[in-house]
């Protein structure tokens, strides 16, 4: 089979096409048909080694972490799926591999993907959907009634953390472009910000919790909107002391974690909040409460117009790290 690899991290990396052995699934695994894989920042991150200290992984490396495809066939011990299943997965992340024809998957990370969706925008809810349900659930511990502010919440994360946490109860506050006001409108915010027009900061009342979506550049402004006690949680900034120590990873990864996460750390503090960083991990039973979530809500997420094969791998990469796409970039087989 074909499957796409890292042969060792670059600044400029370049995956290749290889024909390697088709897996065969182990005694809990189920080994899917590759219907379509996604393309996330994270790719990057991986490729350039800029997460080794998180996950480091022997070369080479079939990359991809999330797909939509069939079940061909279960390991000897599977009890939750059977052959022909059409499923959905965030792959562990110590074993990924989604740009390939075939990969052989954890039951414990695969989900039925959702009836109202196709293999295309069901390869877009994975990863998206668990960084969004670990955030809320986890690493926030949002209670109904609580409020949460997203900045840049218009796009792609936005379209499922709205509906996954107004299903969680909560009340959702969001900036982002004109573009996007109508549709968060649609899915229940209670406040939109067009941030060409007006600064949330200025304007709105302090939230329980803010999603940072943007990265270092937005730290002082949300911040200064949180309650005190509040927490802010980023996709982007990077880790600190408290995620190493949730991690549970070794002392010297902790000590590099508590040194680079020290700056946010004491801002965090000084604004009397907690500051969080989540690195999303693989969960079939969590998956199957976004599947349900997808389906009442009828959620629809936006795809890139573009189609890519496993030979063009490398034109996606660059469309997410240097374009500008118009949701999940994906990969067809």
């Amino acid at each position: 089979m074909q499957a796409a690899q890292l042969m060792k991290y670059d600044k400029h990396f370049k995956l290749v096409v290889h024909d390697i052995p088709k897996p065969v699934p182990h005694d809990h695994e189920v080994l899917v048909q590759v219907k379509v894989a996604a393309v996330n920042p994270l790719e990057h991150l991986i490729g350039t080694g800029s997460v080794k200290l998180i996950q480091n992984y022997p070369m080479p490396l079939t990359m991809g972490n999330e797909l939509a495809g069939i079940v061909t066939a279960v390991g000897s011990q599977v009890q939750q799926f059977q052959v022909g299943d059409a499923i959905y997965s965030r792959l562990p992340l110590t074993k990924i591999g989604a740009f390939a024809e075939y990969v052989a998957i954890d039951e414990n990370a695969v989900a039925l993907k959702p009836k109202n969706l196709d293999f295309a925008h069901s390869a877009a809810v994975a990863l998206t959907g668990l960084t969004a349900y670990q955030g809320f659930t986890e690493e926030l511990a949002a209670q109904p009634g609580q409020s949460v502010m997203i900045p840049g919440g218009s796009g792609s994360f936005g379209q499922l953390a709205i509906p996954i946490a107004k299903a969680l109860g909560l009340n959702v506050m969001v900036s982002g472009n004109a573009r996007g006001q109508a549709n968060a409108a649609a899915m229940g915010v209670s406040q939109y910000f067009n941030y060409k027009k007006e600064n949330y900061w200025e304007a709105l009342a302090p939230v329980d919790y803010v999603i940072d979506t943007i990265g270092k550049r937005e730290l002082a402004h949300e911040l200064s909107v949180l309650k005190p006690g509040g927490r802010l949680l980023s996709l982007r900034i990077g880790p600190n002391r408290r995620f190493a120590q949730q991690h549970q990873l070794s002392a010297f990864k902790t000590l590099l974690f508590s040194m680079a996460g020290a700056s946010f750390d004491r801002q965090a503090k000084k604004a009397g909040v907690q500051y969080h960083f989540i690195f999303v991990r693989s969960d079939g039973a969590q998956l199957a409460k976004i599947t349900r979530i997808v389906e009442q809500a009828n959620i629809t997420p936006a795809i890139d117009p573009t189609e890519f094969t496993l030979e063009q791998v490398n034109e996606a990469l660059a469309l997410v790290a240097t374009g500008h796409p118009q949701g999940k970039v994906l990969i067809k087989f």
